[in-house]
């Protein structure tokens, strides 16, 4: 009961703290030692421009890391790495923050021409006040749906259109970024998963071989694992494993 008594005071004390201050004049000021805080009604309508202006860049900001992922070359080089990892059968070498790290680097040297290109027709123009912001975006848009339709299936797009319920597209240009965008990503994801089942293939095969011969010999309590490991490495570093999976990545996104 008293319980309840302190917390009943404490909301009272609260409403009239709280109506006080909407009672005061509109510009409020709240002050403690070495601290002040004011709220003040803005005087024109571009300073509310202004403030949802930069809501809106600390959002995109906090989305960053999720496009860069989704929205680039990443997923699939990650995912490609990740399970030649796995089918050589060293499943933390080399470690996450060497996969990521590599992932990266590639990622930065697929989208060089698209960063290039974007801070050629949209960053430099606007930071020199040669276009408006929304000029700018749209530039900057451009070379990325570019990349995306390269890499995208057209079913994958249709489906997305479909279930979206926009019209069919006369062109590219109308396929809106809502509908390109999810559809890049389950592209990627295919891909990625059709080149590393391809990867798996050549060390399975020695697992199986690994297998049989221990079977034939009687050696099943001896791990498989165990045995076709060396030979699993022993067969990536004599086909220079790491040149091909780069290679083959590049080559899959349309490099020379």
């Amino acid at each position: 009961m008293k319980k309840n008594l302190k917390i009943i005071l404490l909301i009272t004390a609260l409403s009239f703290v709280l109506f006080g201050l909407t009672s005061c004049d509109t510009s409020s000021e709240l002050s403690a030692p070495g601290v002040s805080f004011s709220v003040s009604p803005a005087d024109q309508p571009e300073q509310v421009t202004t403030g949802v202006q930069l809501l809106v860049l600390l959002t995109v900001l906090s989305l960053a890391p999720s496009i860069l992922i989704l929205g680039t070359s990443f997923t699939r080089i990650v995912i490609v790495i990740s399970m030649v990892r796995n089918a050589i059968g060293t499943p933390a070498i080399p470690p996450n923050q060497v996969v990521i790290g590599l992932s990266l680097l590639l990622t930065f040297f697929v989208m060089g021409p698209v960063y290039t290109e974007i801070n050629e027709n949209a960053i430099k123009p606007f930071m020199n006040k040669q276009i408006s912001q929304t000029t700018a975006l749209t530039n900057a848009m451009e070379p990325v749906r570019e990349f995306m339709f390269k890499q995208t299936r057209e079913k994958d797009i249709q489906l997305f259109m479909e279930m979206s319920g926009d019209a069919q597209p006369a062109t590219i240009a109308d396929i809106p970024t809502t509908a390109l965008f999810p559809a890049f990503v389950i592209s990627e994801l295919k891909t990625a998963l059709t080149m590393g089942f391809l990867l798996y293939i050549p060390f399975l095969i020695i697992d199986l071989l690994i297998s049989s011969i221990l079977l034939s010999l009687g050696m099943m309590m001896l791990p498989p694992s165990l045995i076709s490991l060396p030979f699993k490495l022993l067969l990536f570093v004599m086909v220079d494993g790491w040149y091909l999976i780069t290679r083959s990545l590049m080559l899959s996104f349309g490099g020379g």
